[in-house]
């Protein structure tokens, strides 16, 4: 039997690889390379495989992790209730629990037809920017609908009315390979119904966002600030259409404008943050950073619903329960990839390379010394993304801008872990919105910066699509 080298050589040029590339060959796996999450990395690969601590979290602190845990998964309840730890849901929300978007700590969906509730997907709001709000758009990086606020909630706590019904439909939308195979995207509507607090403003922009998967946040919040920028340094001075920019969106705790990391357009600076305002938003719980319910001055019956904040004004999601939430989202695990020295998973991380698919979702980097937590800091991870901002085209655009980002950027998302979205989730629905089916719809969506990279896929026959499928299924 011919040695690897020689069969994946053989492939290569079955699949139109010449050694005059400019892209990088890789006959081999790099050293390191399966272990996505450096030292953190776990094995398991089934439904549960987002759902584990760090591999080298040591026994007395995985207790934190499970009691985390148990908050992130168990539902929130009505205020008042005897269950004082976990009251205080709404008056308005999306869901009554953080798994009950991020189900299994995976990836969320779009509303299926005859869903009651949108619940894994959200729908943000907003109206154009003017000098007006020029504190609130520092501060927040939209101007909220006036009505509906800056998340549309559709269900409500008894004696609360929802704001309304979310429903997505679809238009087929046809693209054609090269060698002529012909797929059908899908491209959403979003349709916003029975608006039971009035009109909404006539200028209203909309985005509609599935709830990402929560692996490997704890590593992305400690790659080094200056590594992030490093990559938007780099990336100018290509000049080759690639031109990826930090967002830079407001800090609650210091107060002042900091590099954006979290959510699609990379809105939010760190995870507690992110935490924050998902319980405020998803939720209605208060925290300390947002001790106030997510109710508009048109909403008086959300105003006036009962809270489930202590005696003395302590909020509805303590300072220790967010601790723990903090703790537990910082740790979930990353798990290690499959097959990564196989030629057709090889051939296809050649072709990805080839593509250019590399210059946006950056492989690796190496956490700071100082990350939040010990266990997290100097690893060498491979997310496969530059937490920055692209111009992903027309098709992709929600129209909608978020402190510096415009209405077609999108913040890269880490591919770590997505060849186990089937298995975590039960579906392969990918993008911002899950409009993708699968991966390949994902990437044929690319536009604007990444336009040349799907045109470069555009160009590949049957098998060279199935290596670079292969490859990304082994993330």
């Amino acid at each position: 039997m011919p040695s690897l080298p020689l069969r994946l050589s053989a492939l290569l040029l079955a699949l139109g690889l010449s050694a005059c590339d400019d892209a990088p060959k890789f006959t081999q796996a790099e050293p390191g390379e399966a272990r996505s999450g450096g030292g953190t990395t776990v094995r398991k690969t089934d439904q549960n495989a987002f759902s584990l601590p760090s591999a080298n979290l040591p026994p007395s602190r995985r207790v934190d992790f499970s009691v985390g845990n148990s908050f992130f998964r168990n539902p929130w309840v009505i205020a008042p209730s005897t269950t004082t730890a976990r009251d205080g849901l709404g008056p308005l929300f999306n869901t009554n629990a953080c798994q009950g978007c991020h189900i299994k700590d995976g990836r969320g969906h779009p509303p299926a037809p005859d869903a009651q509730n949108a619940v894994s997907m959200l729908v943000r709001l907003s109206i154009p920017d003017a000098p007006a709000y020029a504190k609130v758009i520092e501060q927040q990086g939209v101007v909220p609908e006036p009505v509906y606020g800056g998340q549309f909630q559709d269900m409500a706590v008894p004696g609360v009315t929802p704001e309304g019904k979310v429903r997505v439909d679809y238009t087929p939308v046809s693209i054609r390979f090269k060698d002529g195979t012909e797929v059908e995207l899908r491209k959403p509507s979003l349709n916003i119904t029975q608006l039971n607090y009035g009109p909404m403003h006539p200028d209203t922009r909309f985005s509609a966002r599935v709830a990402p998967p929560m692996i490997g946040l704890g590593l992305l919040e400690a790659i080094p600030e200056e590594a992030i920028l490093a990559n938007a340094h780099a990336q100018a001075n290509a000049k080759n259409g690639i031109a990826g920019r930090p967002n830079r969106v407001w800090d609650d705790v210091q107060q002042k404008t900091v590099l954006g990391r979290f959510g699609w357009k990379a809105g939010q600076p760190n995870l507690n943050q992110q935490n924050v305002h998902a319980f405020s938003g998803d939720m209605g719980l208060t925290t300390g950073l947002r001790p106030f319910d997510d109710c508009t001055d048109a909403q008086a019956a959300c105003k006036q619903a009962p809270s489930g904040n202590g005696p003395d004004g302590e909020p509805e999601v303590s300072d220790n329960i967010l601790r723990l939430v903090l703790f537990y989202t910082r740790n979930l695990a990353v798990p290690a990839r499959r097959d990564v020295g196989t030629p057709q998973v090889l051939a296809g991380k050649n072709l990805f390379y080839q593509a250019g698919c590399q210059s946006c979702h950056t492989p690796k980097y190496t956490t700071a010394a100082n990350a939040a937590e010990p266990e997290l800091a100097n690893q060498v991870i491979r997310p496969y993304s530059d937490l920055l901002l692209h111009d992903m085209g027309d098709g992709l655009a929600d129209n909608r801008t978020e402190f510096q980002a415009g209405g077609r950027d999108w913040r890269t998302p880490p591919l770590w872990g997505i060849g186990l979205t089937e298995a975590v989730s039960g579906h392969t629905q990918f993008l911002h919105d899950g409009r993708a089916r699968n991966l390949l719809e994902a990437v044929l969506w690319h536009g604007g910066e990444a336009k040349a990279a799907q045109q470069q896929v555009l160009s590949f026959n049957a098998e060279q699509r199935a290596a670079l499928l292969a490859f990304l299924n082994s993330l």
